[in-house]
């Protein structure tokens, strides 16, 4: 049966919907030999499909991964990129295809989902299906009621983009700083350090703690474990996902030099 390609892409293991669209923009995947449009439907069953050209593999289980990442720590779905940094994957040792849901920027740390369920990744990054994520953020100076406002409400950007609503509420006071809990619907590249910036707040740390009803729990950094599966079927159906707890066995991994 034929399918867009970048739902073909997903099911295969290479990422969200809309990261697969990007290869195929790029130019990065053929169909039967000829570079692919976006937009172009196709046949796995019949048609030839292949990305940077390798046959797509075809996935025989779906796997689901949470992940402490430590901080300088890539997440990408290569094993190291140009300058030979560590990535997530090298953290999980599963010998399925598995990839980052989302990310969190080089120095922040916490809580990844990885997984080769191309729809599932799908429904998380997606605004309209309004998983949230929350933090835990470390900020230089202790903000004032002004700034925890305005962080509320949304803030303006010098090129006009305004961010969404999210919930900001002070933790504790921690030396001349503060640890605030922040839980946003959005997650545009590097948003809470802008928003820092732009608020007079300098971020120290950001800790990602949970994902919709997936907490980060005990795990610790660079440890693992595969989700249960009543935590895939809430993390699929909201409306069913109960007061989240850790769960599962954790995975510990070696320290790399």
């Amino acid at each position: 049966m034929q399918d867009r390609l970048q739902k073909i892409l997903a099911h295969a293991g290479y990422g969200s919907r809309r990261a697969c669209e990007e290869f195929i923009i790029a130019g990065r995947v053929r169909v039967n030999g000829q570079v692919a449009e976006l937009g172009q439907k196709a046949d796995p069953a019949v048609d030839h499909i292949a990305l940077d050209g390798k046959p797509l593999p075809k996935v025989e289980k779906f796997v689901y991964i949470a992940l402490h990442k430590p901080r300088f720590v890539l997440s990408t779905v290569e094993r190291e990129d140009d300058d030979n940094r560590e990535t997530v994957i090298n953290l999980v040792d599963v010998r399925e295809r598995v990839y980052p849901v989302g990310r969190l920027d080089l120095e922040s740390e916490g809580l990844i989902l990885l997984t080769n369920d191309g729809d599932l990744a799908n429904r998380l990054t997606h605004p309209r299906f309004g998983h949230q994520k929350e933090y835990k953020v470390l900020v230089a100076r202790r903000p004032d009621e002004e700034q925890m406002s305005a962080w509320r409400r949304g803030v303006v950007f010098e090129d006009g983009t305004k961010t969404a609503p999210a919930g900001v509420n002070l933790l504790q006071t921690f030396g001349k700083g503060a640890w605030l809990r922040v839980v946003m619907g959005e997650g545009r590249k590097r948003q809470i350090r802008e928003i820092g910036a732009s608020l007079g707040l300098p971020i120290v740390r950001i800790v990602r703690v949970r994902i919709g009803s997936l907490r980060l729990g005990s795990l610790k950094s660079r440890e693992w474990r595969f989700l249960s599966a009543e935590e895939v079927e809430e993390l699929k159906h909201p409306e069913k996902a109960k007061p989240p707890q850790a769960k599962g066995r954790v995975n510990k991994r070696r320290t790399y030099k």
